[in-house]
C-alpha cells in the first residue's frame, strides 16, 4: 500500500472530541494532525428530536452552514479500525448524527478533507456545564485561537449539577496520565 495510508482516515472534531482524553476513551488510534478552520459554518447546540442527551444532560454540539462564519476544531488521524467505534459514539445508527465530509483549512494553509458529523432534526438547547468544560479544555489543550476560545467560554449552559459518568471517566483518564508521566 503506497505510504501505508490506506488504513487511515482524517476526522474533524469540534465538540467534546477536541479533548484527546475524551476521544481516546473509545478510539485509541487517534493521533493529532492539526488545528483547522471550517469556513462558512457555525457551532450550535441542540437536542436531537427535542430529547436531552442522556450522556451529557444537555444540548450537544453540531455544525450548521452559515455564510461568513467559521468553526475551529482539530483534525485527528485515525485508524480505519476505529471508524465503527467513532460512528457508534456519535449515535450514527440511531440517526442522531450523520457523517459528512468537510474541507478544512490548517494554519499552514493546507486544505484537508475530513469526516465529521452533523446532528439531524434537532431543537436548539444549551449544553451542560460539564460538556462545555470538556470542549473548552480540548480547545485549550490543542491551542485553538484565543478569540475562538473566548467565544466558547461565553457559551451559556443549562446549569445541570447532577452526575455525569462520562465526565468522571475523562477526569480519571487525565489523572491516570499525570500519574504515569510523573
Amino acid at each position: 500500500e503506497p505510504g501505508g495510508e490506506s488504513g487511515c482516515f482524517l476526522y474533524y472534531a469540534y465538540g467534546s472530541n477536541l479533548l484527546r482524553q475524551r476521544l481516546v476513551l473509545r478510539n485509541p488510534s487517534a493521533a493529532l494532525c492539526a488545528p483547522a478552520r471550517l469556513q462558512d459554518f457555525k457551532l450550535e447546540f441542540g437536542h436531537h428530536q427535542g430529547r436531552t442527551s442522556s450522556v451529557w444532560h444537555g444540548g450537544t454540539a453540531t455544525i450548521v452552514q452559515s455564510p461568513g462564519e467559521e468553526v475551529w476544531g482539530i483534525v485527528w488521524k485515525m485508524n480505519t479500525c476505529n471508524l465503527s467505534s467513532l460512528d457508534k459514539q456519535e449515535g450514527v445508527e440511531d440517526g442522531i448524527y450523520v457523517p459528512i465530509e468537510v474541507n478544512v483549512h490548517t494554519q499552514a494553509g493546507k486544505v484537508l478533507t475530513c469526516r465529521s458529523y452533523q446532528m439531524k432534526d434537532y431543537v436548539c438547547g444549551p449544553p451542560s456545564p460539564q460538556y462545555k468544560k470538556v470542549i473548552c479544555m480540548g480547545a485549550k489543550q490543542n491551542g485553538l485561537p484565543t478569540d475562538y476560545l473566548e467565544k466558547l467560554e461565553a457559551i451559556e449552559t443549562n446549569n445541570y449539577a447532577g452526575p455525569v459518568p462520562i465526565m468522571e471517566e475523562i477526569e480519571a483518564a487525565i489523572k491516570a496520565e499525570k500519574v504515569n508521566s510523573a
